[in-house]
């Protein structure tokens, strides 16, 4: 079955749904609602042989699209900074200056599914209602081993997948704040550890360090920089 047919048998099949083909690389994805996360899943399964599961993951699309380098060029080089506090460049109790321009939706969970006895892969992603507490189906009913896969999305994304057997932490210690995989988690951290000899005991404390960026300054012999001092010397020239 070629990706062609393939991508149109999908989409008489699942008509609510999304179905896009990368070109050239002949990659296929399917979108569906929430709801039909799990019937699409058990389709997929039963009626399409995607009998492997190969990786369920989470996506943060909060500064999808988004850049927040600023480069010039001038006749002494390249100059690369970082325009203000953007994902993840923020300390304790700030928030990033992103979020207004936050998508409409913004977790979603992510399925990449194998067909041994067709060759065909297939990306099955939903998009989770509520930003606030992102909750998708478990898959863990159509393939087990979407267990540990969707603990660590948990863990690193937060979003629940209900239905999940024992859905806890797999990756970060006990007691940590958060999830590091969020666009909105600061760089360096929430909390950090450290040992009290006066208490003699381990606290958490929020981090002492300052966020800061070290990017190197880049100067190479390039005939850009001629060009823009040519045209500061005749803005200078032409000024009464």
């Amino acid at each position: 079955m070629t990706v062609a047919v393939f991508a149109e048998r999908l989409r008489e099949r699942f008509p609510e749904g999304l179905v896009d083909v990368a070109e050239p690389r002949g990659e296929v994805s399917l979108d569906v609602d929430p709801a039909g996360w799990l019937a699409a899943a058990q389709a997929l399964r039963d009626e399409f042989g995607f009998e492997q599961l190969v990786d369920v993951s989470g996506v943060d699309y909060l500064s999808y699209g988004s850049d927040e380098w600023d480069t010039e060029v001038s006749s002494e080089g390249f100059s690369r900074g970082v325009e203000g506090k953007g994902m993840g460049r923020f300390a304790w109790g700030e928030s990033p200056n992103g979020a207004a321009d936050a998508p409409e939706r913004r977790f979603a969970a992510v399925a990449h599914l194998l067909s041994c006895q067709n060759n065909l892969r297939v990306r099955l992603r939903t998009f989770a209602a509520d930003d606030a507490l992102p909750v998708v189906g478990s898959l863990t009913s159509v393939w087990p081993g979407a267990n540990w896969f969707e603990r660590e999305a948990f863990d690193l994304f937060g979003i629940v997948f209900e239905g999940h057997p024992d859905l806890r932490r797999i990756l970060t210690d006990y007691g940590f704040v958060g999830h590091p995989f969020r666009k909105d988690f600061p760089l360096i951290g929430n909390v950090e550890v450290r040992y009290d000899a006066d208490k003699q005991r381990v606290i958490y404390e929020p981090v002492s360090i300052e966020p800061r960026v070290l990017v190197p300054r880049v100067i190479r012999d390039d005939s850009r920089y001629q060009t823009a001092a040519g045209e500061a010397r005749q803005a200078r020239e032409a000024k009464p």
